[in-house]
């Protein structure tokens, strides 16, 4: 694809972006623990270098388009800048391949916001080939798990690519199949609002739908017949379930925890978990405070209030921009976010694990997205979940399995579903 001019549809990716970077360097990123004991750091390296590593959300390329002096190629330092994630902490933390999302955060669902939707996404489509094409001898493109071994064979990092939000289609079916051909593997049906796919858990509205439209099932359909996986991370219950009726695949949830250890809408209840992995699927573990901890009442009424004054990010002034940007550095002043630990993380693994087993569970770390807890603040620091697992008993066929081998396993399923509904298109 030729390399697209940022044009003035991406302001709102640029205001979002810029004020989620001021949260997240509002919060505490000291670790909780020191994971230095010999014998555990010892064993856990091997199996860390062992097996291929896999993040399933990242959302660099929002971070990139915001930054358009970004460097992937460079270090960055996490704690001065807002970046999570670049190829050299990639290496250094041995995560050998990321999904980098094409995220969209919900905007008007008429015919001209659905075509500034669509152009959103080319940008960022863009800004992924133009980035790994820069650097072929760091990382590579990738659309199979196939591909992903091959890289790491070669010491370079996988890029996958996800679209985050169906708002990114709008209205139009045939969208899905330019986004595969594109490089997208999955497609997050929603985000925090409702679109014309589905219901989202978090729509203040609530449901539209009821889960899946007319429109959705189609496009659900559509996904099995490409071998794109349906994500239901940030979907409502009902859509939840209608996707795992519908879905011929196994569905994903790409960033998801568990309500059971803490009871946010957007997190995954064990009922949801077990009737998921009974379809193999797998659910793949967030790392945003707020679906892992309860907040400081504070700071969750001003952030509330700060949405309610301003309630469509992409739509505001340049003024209207600056105004909301100051009013939430002065909630990040009084009332900063403590991040959780990992070692909450390590827990929803765990009750996954005990409930279904340990093939339906794996990491999705929303980085840069507003991810990172203390002990895994950036991509540099994932060695720490080996680490913890490792710590934890879990064997390094489980951590292969959790690193990636689950995930992997679905994606080779959703292609065969695909070649069995005769629709699987050349590369």
């Amino acid at each position: 694809m030729k390399s697209a001019k940022l044009p003035s549809v991406a302001k709102g990716y640029f205001a979002f972006s810029m004020a989620l970077s001021s949260l997240m360097l509002a919060a505490c990123p000291v670790s909780s623990q020191t994971y230095d004991d010999p014998a555990i750091k010892a064993k856990a390296a091997e199996i860390h270098a062992a097996v291929l590593t896999l993040d399933t959300h990242a959302d660099v390329p929002m971070y990139m388009v915001s930054h358009p002096r970004f460097d992937l190629s460079k270090t960055h330092n996490s704690r001065t800048t807002g970046s999570r994630v670049d190829f050299p902490r990639m290496k250094q933390g041995g995560m050998d391949a990321l999904f980098f999302a094409v995220y969209l955060g919900q905007g008007p669902r008429t015919d001209s916001g659905n075509a500034a939707a669509k152009r959103r996404a080319k940008v960022l489509f863009d800004v992924i080939h133009r980035n790994v094409a820069d650097h072929p001898d760091l990382a590579g493109l990738a659309t199979t798990p196939e591909d992903a071994y091959a890289l790491e064979k070669e010491g370079k990092r996988a890029v996958f690519i996800g679209v985050e939000n169906g708002w990114a289609i709008g209205r139009d079916l045939s969208l899905l199949k330019t986004y595969y051909d594109w490089g997208a593997r999955y497609m997050t049906l929603s985000h925090t609002r409702n679109n014309d796919i589905c219901d989202s858990s978090t729509d203040p509205k609530g449901a539209e739908h009821h889960g899946l439209s007319a429109f959705g099932e189609e496009v659900v359909k559509e996904m099995n017949r490409l071998g794109m996986l349906v994500d239901i991370s940030h979907t409502s219950d009902e859509t939840f379930w209608d996707c795992l009726a519908l879905s011929k695949a196994p569905i994903v949830a790409s960033h998801s925890s568990a309500r059971a250890l803490y009871g946010h809408r957007r997190n995954l209840s064990d009922e949801m978990i077990k009737a998921l992995a009974a379809k193999g699927g797998v659910i793949q573990m967030n790392m945003y405070t707020g679906y892992l901890k309860s907040e400081n009442p504070k700071r969750v009424a001003a952030m509330k209030a700060l949405q309610k004054k301003y309630p469509r990010v992409n739509e505001l002034t340049d003024a209207e921009r600056e105004a909301r940007s100051a009013a939430l550095q002065e909630i990040n002043t009084n009332y900063p976010t403590v991040l959780a630990t990992l070692q909450q993380v390590a827990d929803h693994i765990d009750h996954i694990v005990e409930l279904v087993g340990v093939d339906y569970v794996g990491i999705g770390a929303d980085l840069n997205g507003g991810g990172g807890v203390r002990g895994m603040y950036d991509v540099s620091e994932a060695g720490n979940i080996t680490y913890e697992l490792v710590k934890r008993g879990y064997s390094e066929e489980d951590i292969r399995k959790i690193w990636g081998g689950n995930f992997f396993r679905v994606m080779k399923e959703a292609q065969r579903v695909a070649k069995e509904l005769n629709y699987f298109p050349r590369r």
